[in-house]
């Protein structure tokens, strides 16, 4: 998809709020505190929100099920309200999953779908509205995932993250931790999934990785010109100024830059209560929520300077709008 020659590129703020139970999970290190439960969504969304109404950006956040549903776990009271209180200031909710298995694309069709429609159905309870969007735990999505999303009437997936790069380096991590005999939780996605379009597309929705006739329009997670190097939160937080700068430049160079954050971006080590055991492997855990809101501040400069920002919702229907 293109655009015309003076228009500027668009953009979507996205947030995926995996909790902290993700992270022990990844690192092979066994469940997570009970008292960490809430600390992503009570802790850093709140963050993320006064920090996005200041520069007057709405993003999509993509949520846990399991995390803000309060007729399964009554304790998670205070995480639902500070998801609620996210789409109240104009935010997009997206689904993530019910329990956020690294493993979904591998699992029965049935449990898909359950997993799916369940976070659905929380959501909903949420918004009273539809959702529109889904991404897939660990990025790995699937043809039955795609079917499940079309039935309930979703217009969009993003997914696909067509980035080797990161690919390889998380091969690598899972095969370290896997000799130090802690395996990782997380899973490798789709291999073909690299190669797929780095543009908004019309998925296939028998290879989502493909272009198609599908249902469903695919916002692939950002990936840089020639190189696809991944341009996620991660990367750009960590990197220092200048280069996170060019970073961003490169991507003006797309019709859409789907910019992805997770909520322990702006999670903070000793504010939060955060054990060291996860501090020492977690890489952005060693900064400052200072030093961090600082950098997302320097990024979303640049970036309402050179992109026309909107929800992913909205960026999915001008998708649309496009193709036809």
């Amino acid at each position: 998809m293109t655009r015309p020659a003076a228009a500027r590129p668009r953009c979507a703020v996205s947030v995926d709020l995996d909790g902290l139970a993700c992270y022990y999970r990844i690192h092979g290190l066994g469940p997570a505190p009970d008292e960490l439960a809430d600390a992503v969504l009570t802790r850093a969304l709140p963050r993320f929100t006064e920090l996005l109404a200041r520069r007057g950006v709405a993003a999509t956040f993509f949520v846990v099920g399991a995390d803000v549903d309060t007729d399964a776990a009554p304790a998670r009271a205070g995480s639902r309200a500070a998801v609620a209180a996210a789409h109240a200031a104009g935010h997009e909710l997206g689904n993530h999953s019910y329990s956020h298995p690294y493993d979904l694309a591998r699992l029965p069709a049935s449990a898909v779908a359950a997993e799916i429609e369940r976070c659905d159905d929380v959501l909903r309870g949420l918004t009273g509205a539809p959702i529109a969007g889904f991404r897939a735990p660990g990025y790995d999505v699937s043809p039955a995932m795609m079917a499940v999303l079309a039935a309930r009437g979703y217009r969009y997936d993003s997914s696909v993250f067509p980035a080797p790069g990161y690919y390889a380096a998380k091969a690598s991590v899972m095969a370290a931790l896997a000799a130090l005999g802690r395996p990782s939780g997380a899973v490798l996605t789709n291999p073909r999934a690299l190669l797929a379009p780095p543009e908004p597309y019309w998925a296939d929705h028998r290879a989502p990785w493909r272009r198609g006739q599908g249902p469903l329009v695919e916002l692939p997670i950002a990936v840089t010109p020639w190189l696809r190097a991944p341009a996620i939160g991660t990367s750009l937080l960590l990197a220092p100024p200048w280069l996170r700068r060019r970073w961003i430049d490169a991507m003006a160079g797309r019709s859409f830059f789907n910019f992805e954050l997770h909520g322990i971006d702006l999670a903070d080590a000793d504010a939060d209560g955060i054990p060291g055991e996860l501090v020492r492997r977690q890489p952005d855990l060693r900064r400052s929520v200072d030093h961090k809101l600082a950098a997302l501040d320097d990024i979303l400069d640049r970036i309402t300077s050179r992109f026309e920002l909107s929800t992913l919702g909205q960026a999915a229907a001008w998708a649309m709008r496009e193709a036809a």
